[in-house]
């Protein structure tokens, strides 16, 4: 397994070790202990499953507060363009984001800590999207921010997006309660 920066302290990448042949492949999507030997999460309590056809934009979601989740995410087929942004107030990388292209061709991981707002956008013609969640959702803690925020300038790779009417009309990252965002703790 290969880990790659992201230049967000805690956000990475994964490539997992693929092992394959005329039949097909093989890799490991999670094992505990060699995430744990990265200082990854050991244990997950949701796993979600999303299916979105091209253009679908779903994000910039975060859960605080009170169930703040770490995702790591990846795709079982098609291909997604995948964002983190560093919402944690006091942060060194407040308001930066990181993004990777993931897809069933490359089967990366994306590693999305606590404390980071995350959103993905379908480029393929349909996208099914894993993620497994260190904590449960929690409707009462569940945020969006604008995915089009100018501060944040996220180079989506579509010009035409298709979004939620709660993504829509979400709040630019400015105008968020900073009681709605987690508090950086070093």
């Amino acid at each position: 397994m290969k880990v790659i920066d992201t230049g967000l302290p805690g956000c990475v990448v994964i490539e997992p070790a693929v092992f394959g042949d005329e039949r097909g492949y093989f890799y490991e999507g999670w094992n505990a202990a060699r995430f744990g030997a990265l200082g990854l999460p050991t244990a997950f309590a949701q796993h979600n499953v999303s299916r979105s056809r091209r253009g679908v934009l779903r994000g910039l979601h975060y859960q605080w507060p009170g169930n703040a989740q770490g995702k790591l995410v990846s795709v079982l087929e098609g291909e997604v363009y995948d964002v983190a942004v560093d919402i944690r107030r006091g942060s060194p990388t407040f308001g930066r984001h990181a993004a990777a292209i993931l897809s069933a061709g490359n089967k990366r991981h994306f590693w999305i800590p606590e404390g980071f707002a995350h959103g993905f956008v379908v480029l393929s013609e349909e996208a099914v999207f894993t993620y497994l969640c260190t904590a449960p959702y929690d409707r009462d803690s569940d945020n969006s921010l604008r995915w089009d925020d100018p501060q944040l300038a996220i180079d989506w790779p579509l010009a035409e997006v298709s979004l939620s009417g709660k993504d829509a009309v979400a709040p630019l990252l400015a105008d968020m309660p900073a009681e709605r965002l987690p508090l950086f703790v070093a």
